[in-house]
């Protein structure tokens, strides 16, 4: 086994936005959360919403955006087919127009 490849444990602070605070063993020296164990709704059998429109507005921004850059599959298709034809349109068509195609480059 290797030496010195694992990260030191250390007694680590973890405090709630309600103000509970207790300690574990981590990496980092302090840890911040939102919800534990003394406010979180599954615990303490009391209705409360959890997830704040923060989150919910940050995930409609970032859909907004990736629905701009999205092509349908006829989009596609159709694309593709495009680019085909200009090949096409593109090469020579006589024997003359290839020689003065492959001379120019």
């Amino acid at each position: 086994m290797r030496a010195n490849i694992h990260p030191k444990l250390v007694a680590t602070k973890v405090s709630c936005a309600c103000g509970n605070a207790f300690t574990i063993d981590s990496t980092v020296a302090e840890i911040k959360v939102e919800v534990c164990n003394k406010c979180h709704p599954f615990y303490t059998g009391t209705m409360k919403y959890v997830d704040t429109a923060g989150r919910v507005d940050a995930f409609n921004t970032k859909m907004k955006g990736v629905k701009k850059n999205l092509l349908t599959k006829t989009e596609k298709r159709q694309l593709k087919k495009e680019e085909k034809l200009k090949k096409e349109m593109s090469t020579p068509e006589t024997l003359a127009e290839l020689r003065k195609q492959v001379t120019e480059k």
